[in-house]
């Protein structure tokens, strides 16, 4: 039977680093065709088996860029050393350009909105209000400034409905993410390890200045990441937060990280937390595709999901969302 790893591996070669990252489209296929590293891989942990956190471990190392026979061969000779970095650290893609495919949701919501990111890593994500923003649409460019102007980061995303371009910022009354590791924005040890964690490639280079720029905004004005497991504090930090605010509960390629039985007590967890706090609540979510059965059900048969989240608002789909932001569809919900 195949193996589990060589599976992920193939698909994350296939499916998402293809004509993204060619390089880790390279390790990745390289790996899942490979028994004696997936032999390797299979004696970690299951949360430590992930591509990224392999790749990125070994890059900490420094592996060479090169292509797989060559990258092999230098693993094989410094897998305790990469062994040991991906057993201290973990996958914590914090991606502002994600915010690019939240503003469209949450400039629609009425009034002010209080921030509440599960998996917040350094909390990039919770200032969306605070970056620039460029969208590509069928009808030409558009620009979405913060209210006080133009930022130092600027955002760039790809829209396939002009109706979905914010006409504003949301008015932001509150902050505040969970994490189990959570990361200073001003650690600058910690920003190299996320700076490693962005994928090798062109279409990739951007997103390190993107990142450096946007923890240079959140250090500025730190938000509270509580240390904890997203389970066991969702209901009393989201008691924190301000009544006269619309709480927006909102995650990004974290559900993936937990197995099914989590994600459904997740789900069960959000889906009641309006009752149990006395909110108004709103559910963001931009996962992969299986992820939940009941969401996977509600994408449009023959759907392109490679480099897509499906973004869902209270459980209903209703756009895809690029990987790492570049692109917002709604089109295929609406046909």
């Amino acid at each position: 039977m195949e193996s589990d790893v060589a599976a992920v591996y193939d698909d994350f070669g296939r499916r998402w680093a293809h004509d993204t990252s060619p390089l880790y489209e390279d390790w990745a296929t390289g790996v899942a065709a490979d028994r004696v590293v997936v032999a390797l891989l299979d004696g970690l942990p299951p949360a430590k088996q992930q591509p990224n956190l392999i790749f990125a471990a070994a890059r900490w190392e420094g592996c060479p860029l090169l292509p797989y026979p060559e990258w092999r061969e230098w693993l094989l000779a410094h897998w305790e050393q990469v062994q040991a970095t991906a057993s201290t650290r973990t996958t914590q893609t914090n991606e502002p350009n994600r915010c690019a495919t939240l503003l469209p949701v949450l400039s629609r919501i009425d009034g002010p909105v209080a921030l509440l990111e599960v998996g917040a890593a350094a909390g990039l994500c919770l200032f969306p209000d605070r970056y620039s923003v460029d969208y590509a649409t069928p009808i030409g460019p558009q620009r979405l400034d913060p209210a006080d102007g133009p930022s130092t980061v600027t955002l760039a995303c790809r829209l396939d409905d002009a109706a979905s371009v914010p006409e504003r910022m949301p008015h932001v009354l509150w902050r505040r993410g969970i994490d189990l590791a959570p990361i200073d924005p001003a650690d600058p040890v910690a920003l190299d390890w996320l700076a490693t964690l962005i994928w090798p490639g062109p279409d990739h280079d951007r997103r390190v200045a993107r990142l450096r720029g946007a923890a240079a905004i959140a250090a500025a004005d730190p938000p509270e990441v509580v240390r904890g497991d997203l389970l066991e504090r969702l209901t009393d930090v989201a008691a924190d937060s301000p009544q006269d605010a619309t709480l927006v509960v909102f995650h990004s390629a974290v559900l993936l990280y937990l197995d099914a039985e989590q994600r459904r007590r997740f789900a069960g967890l959000v889906t009641g937390l309006g009752a149990a706090v006395d909110r108004d609540i709103v559910w963001l979510s931009n996962e992969t595709r299986g992820t939940l059965p009941e969401i996977d059900a509600q994408i449009p048969a023959g759907a392109d999901t490679s480099h897509r989240f499906v973004q869902t608002r209270n459980a209903t789909a209703i756009a895809f969302a690029g990987q790492h932001g570049a692109l917002y569809e709604t089109v295929p919900f609406r046909t």
